[in-house]
């Protein structure tokens, strides 16, 4: 499980990775789970946290409500006694069950969008839950024990969301891909404008490293070199 630790002594692990990755963010007193996998991946989700010795989860952030990210959030709840943390924007995907449909950002995404859209929309439907917080633009967590906020990142989803901790490491959901090396530009978004945007507010903390939920983290000159071609396309 791959690990980074901030300067102020908190620790990120990445307990899970592939499909889907899933972040625990830990003080060594208070536990804050990042997102929660499909829920295909339930089994080794629970089995990599009990290697941990992890068997109080305080919080759960959902980064944004597609299945892929939410769809364990009733059963984290309910086992671990978590809070849930969500978008205000995006409350109502959560209580529901139901997902925002994504738009394709390149030709072959936006065909399998075309193509698959109904299926995407019945298939991915998750068990309702219930959250405890609603975000807006910025939600604070130093009065849990973190130097660490959750900022709003618009653009992949109406309520995407980031977690900025100790002004060094940003875990940034869907706002970024970490599978090419060359770009962290996502197949998907509902809105390339805003999320470029999104970048744009990302760089201006002093974060140097950008984990996102699908792929391996970014560095801040990757982020800075994609962020100064888009701004030049979108103006």
């Amino acid at each position: 499980m791959k690990t980074w630790k901030t300067p102020g002594g908190y620790t990120v692990i990445r307990i899970l990775s592939g499909r889907s990755n899933v972040f625990l963010l830990t003080n060594g007193e208070k536990n804050i789970l990042i997102d929660t996998s499909p829920k295909f991946i339930w089994k080794k989700l629970v089995k990599r946290l009990k290697l941990l010795e992890v068997n109080q989860i305080d919080y759960l952030i959902l980064t944004h409500t597609h299945y892929d990210h939410t769809e364990n959030s009733k059963k984290i709840r309910e086992k671990y006694s978590s809070k849930i943390i969500v978008h205000k924007d995006e409350a109502s995907y959560l209580t529901s069950g139901e997902n925002i449909l994504p738009n394709g950002t390149n030709a072959i995404t936006k065909l399998i969008i075309r193509l698959f859209a109904k299926q995407f929309m019945s298939k991915f439907r998750y068990e309702p839950c219930q959250y405890d917080y609603l975000v807006d633009s910025v939600f604070d967590l130093s009065n849990i024990g973190f130097n660490a906020y959750i900022m709003h990142t618009p653009g992949h989803t109406i309520g995407s969301m980031s977690i900025i901790i100790d002004d060094n490491i940003a875990i940034v959901g869907d706002t970024m891909f970490g599978v090419f090396k060359w770009s962290v530009f996502p197949p998907y978004a509902n809105n390339i404008t805003q999320m470029i945007d999104s970048w744009g507010k990302l760089l201006k903390t002093n974060c140097l490293v950008f984990i996102p939920a699908h792929g391996s983290a970014n560095s801040r000159p990757l982020v800075q070199k994609d962020y100064n071609k888009w701004i030049k396309k979108i103006s």
